[in-house]
């Protein structure tokens, strides 16, 4: 199995706290998906904007810049939350899953 840094956590069920602890893991991460879509919004409605105004080369050439830029900040956010997601989901499944074995071993 992969190291990760949750992987000393892997094999123990998740008490209540820790559940908590998830779901602000899990509440932080939209956070930080919202604040790169947020900063790619800008970034392209900046690029837009510098572009239209300017009488200036430079100026054009700053606003070209912008709108990529932002592009490729909207995809790193994306990639980012859905990897994270993805690494709570699992820790929240197996959770579930060693839960679900101990209930039915204890019947």
């Amino acid at each position: 199995m992969k190291h990760s840094p949750y992987s000393r956590f892997d094999s123990h069920n998740l008490i209540l706290r820790d559940e908590l602890a998830v779901d602000r893991t899990l509440l932080a991460n939209e956070r930080t998906l919202l604040a790169y879509l947020r900063s790619a919004v800008a970034l392209v409605i900046a690029g837009v904007t510098i572009i239209h105004f300017s009488t200036e080369s430079w100026f054009w050439a700053v606003g070209l810049a912008c709108i990529p830029t932002g592009i490729v900040t909207g995809a790193v956010g994306v990639a980012r939350y859905g990897r994270m997601n993805k690494s709570i989901s699992l820790l929240r499944r197996r959770s579930k899953e060693e839960i679900h074995k101990s209930e039915e071993s204890d019947m």
